[in-house]
């Protein structure tokens, strides 16, 4: 298909991330021609989800050595008072990959291929080949903004989620790489396991091993960012608004945790969850329900934190005499900020974590079942169905700048050819180390486990849960940790998905996050057990990967040198908890290409859109060309007209 490609765009994007998927959604849902292409063979860029081969060969992609590129073929396309701006496919946003397998003495002859031993990676699949999506099951819509939510500080009782079971689903990507253009609708409550297949369903079970994770690795959807999304948060409205929620499902958040003085103990947010928590005394439940009711309208109380809006958050919850307790929950579990978070940042943190409560669940925050990675895809299938072309495995080569206005006139590819474009946009890890010469990068600190028990026994092993590990020194960040359990379809069932994220301190994400593993996990061949319940102390960790990601989410464009005027930059994932940063990067962006066309306006639903033979045959009728109808007769009238037309003639 590549080389079929038409030679002018108004729109060319490089890279398949967030932002610029939900760019090139809402340029081809305005009318605009757009090209979209990715040098990786998959979606998402930094965004995507893998299976657990997939993983593997996403691993060993990042530990190979740079390949010297050729650039000098773009010098042949430049013409008369031309420039070349030269493309970089050389990946360097993610530094020090480490991979690390507990196996077991049952895991000590492991045949699978892509299995991984301590620290090792062993690729047999094709890089070439992606790993096909699963795609969630179709399900009745229910998400909606959220109107007719209750107050979350009047609700006695959260949603009870109902149960839902669906059947796995393969689905292979389309040979030209243009995503599908269908896809799910959305549906925020489902808590049971998915049955498996019948086959699996006669198999006796098999007690979970490192193995037996390798055999199943389709059954994982590992994301290489860990985010939730806020219920009444800006990628949920986007969502709601350009009809792109179809094309997804999410489940509701169902608990929120913390790690306090040693023990991991369960966040009360909601009326009813203030009032059945036992870690709390009478006071504090009834101190903790007035300061909530106070943020959650905080605009109208300006005189009690007039003389604290220089101050800390931490401060002013001091001030307002919180106990040591509350303190901790509202800091790092509901307003999710550190100590060195202000007083007005924070206010503002626990009013919106307010206001999503209740939403669609006892809750805040949702997550798309098969992971973060179906979120990119469901921008493209948008954009794909409104005439984008999409083009997996193809990049570009360099840009070409007009002298005289600065303006990119056109681009070449990977294959050569030369394409007119009016804009471009360009994720930021394709720009050379000569354009990026000014630029300081910051770094995000990521680890995946694949671990056998949740963290907090409750009586469900479905649990989906958010931890807020505060830091050990003052100033330092806290460390999110989220735990997906098999529902969510992202690990196979009888094990849990986590993943934990924080800035980056030192050197590797390992020396950042080790610590916390230790502390929370098992890391032993052999899981230990408490004598007394015959119960693991902590979850056993079977497999796990650290590594560091570039954050580039703070780098103006302006810090980019020699950038012509109509190309536009987009950063990879930021370190906080939301999406916020890269819908309002991609809405500034469409806003500079189109000032007066609305962003993502509403797709229309299949039901109501109105195909080209009926609109010729109302367009010949509205003209008078067409026959017109002839009104139905019944049989009755037919004898009447017959017998009046005889009575004629006997006249």
């Amino acid at each position: 298909m590549a080389d079929d490609l038409p030679s002018e765009f108004d729109v060319v994007i490089l890279g398949t991330g967030l932002p610029e998927s939900i760019i090139a959604s809402a340029c081809s849902r305005v009318g605009q021609r757009v090209l979209h292409v990715d040098q990786r063979n998959y979606y998402g860029g930094n965004w995507a989800s893998f299976t657990f081969s997939g993983l593997q060969t996403w691993i060993e992609d990042n530990k190979r050595e740079d390949v010297t590129e050729e650039v000098a073929a773009c010098t042949e396309h430049i013409g008369d008072n031309e420039k070349c701006i030269v493309l970089t496919n050389r990946n360097k946003t993610i530094q020090n990959v480490e991979v690390f397998s507990y196996s077991g003495s049952e895991d000590a002859d492991v045949e699978e291929s892509g299995s991984l031993h301590m620290a090792t990676a062993t690729v047999t699949t094709d890089p070439a080949t992606p790993d096909p999506v699963p795609e969630a099951p179709s399900q009745e819509p229910s998400l909606t903004d959220g109107s007719k939510a209750d107050s979350p500080l009047e609700q006695e009782e959260g949603n009870e989620p109902e149960s839902n079971e669906g059947d796995e689903h393969d689905v292979a990507t389309e040979d030209d790489g243009a995503p599908s253009d269908t896809g799910c609708t959305v549906s925020t409550e489902m808590t049971t396991e998915p049955s498996p297949p019948l086959s699996a369903q006669q198999d006796s079970p098999q007690p979970v091993t490192y193995s037996l994770i390798v055999k199943e690795g389709r059954r994982f959807n590992i994301d290489l960012v860990s985010k939730f999304l806020y219920s009444r948060g800006m990628l949920i409205g986007l969502l709601i608004k350009s009809n792109v929620s179809r094309y997804t499902e999410f489940k509701n958040i169902t608990r929120i945790l913390t790690h306090h003085d040693g023990n991991i103990e369960q966040v009360p947010c909601s009326r009813a969850d203030v009032f059945a928590s036992k870690q709390l005394s009478m006071v504090e439940k009834r101190m903790l329900m007035k300061f909530l009711t106070f943020c959650a309208e905080y605009e109208q109380h300006s005189e009690e934190y007039q003389d604290y809006k220089e101050s800390t958050f931490s401060e002013f919850l001091n001030f307002k005499k919180l106990t040591p307790s509350l303190h901790h929950f509202v800091l790092y579990s509901i307003a999710m900020a550190s100590t060195t978070t202000n007083t007005m940042d924070g206010l503002k943190a626990t009013q919106h974590f307010l206001r999503c409560l209740g939403c669609y669940g006892n809750s805040p925050f949702l997550f798309p079942l098969y992971g973060l990675g179906e979120l990119p895809q469901c921008f493209c299938r948008m954009s794909a169905v409104f005439g984008g072309i999409y083009c997996l495995h193809h990049s570009l080569r360099c840009l070409i700048v007009d002298r005289d206005s600065n303006q990119c006139k056109a681009v070449i590819d990977s294959k050569g050819k030369r394409i007119s474009c009016s804009s471009v946009i360009v994720e930021d890890s394709y720009l050379s180390a000569d354009v990026a010469a000014n630029v300081c990068y910051k770094q995000i600190s990521r680890a995946i486990l694949i671990t056998d028990r949740s963290v907090l026994k409750s009586e469900s092993d479905q649990q989906i849960s958010v931890l807020t590990v505060p830091p050990e020194t003052e100033g330092q960040n806290a460390i999110f940790v989220t735990e997906l359990c098999s529902s969510t379809m992202t690990c196979m069932k009888n094990t849990y998905l986590v993943h934990l994220t924080c800035p980056s301190i030192k050197t590797t994400a390992k020396e950042d996050l080790e610590s916390v593993v230790q502390e929370l996990f098992t890391l032993s061949t052999e899981s230990t057990t408490d004598p007394d319940t015959e119960v693991p102390e902590k979850p056993r960790v079977f497999w796990a990967l650290y590594f560091n990601m570039r954050d580039s989410s703070g780098v103006e464009r302006e810090s980019y040198v020699g950038l012509p005027d109509n190309m536009h930059v987009c950063s990879g994932p930021d370190p906080n908890f939301g999406n916020d940063h890269a819908v309002r990067q991609a809405e500034n962006i469409f806003s500079k290409l189109f000032p007066t066309e609305e962003f993502c306006p509403p797709a229309p639903n299949p039901e109501d859109i109105i195909y080209d033979t009926e609109c010729a045959t109302q367009d010949a009728g509205e003209s008078g060309t067409a026959t017109e109808p002839k009104e139905e007769t019944s049989p009755e009238s037919e004898e009447v007209s017959e017998a009046s037309a005889e009575e004629q003639e006997a006249k």
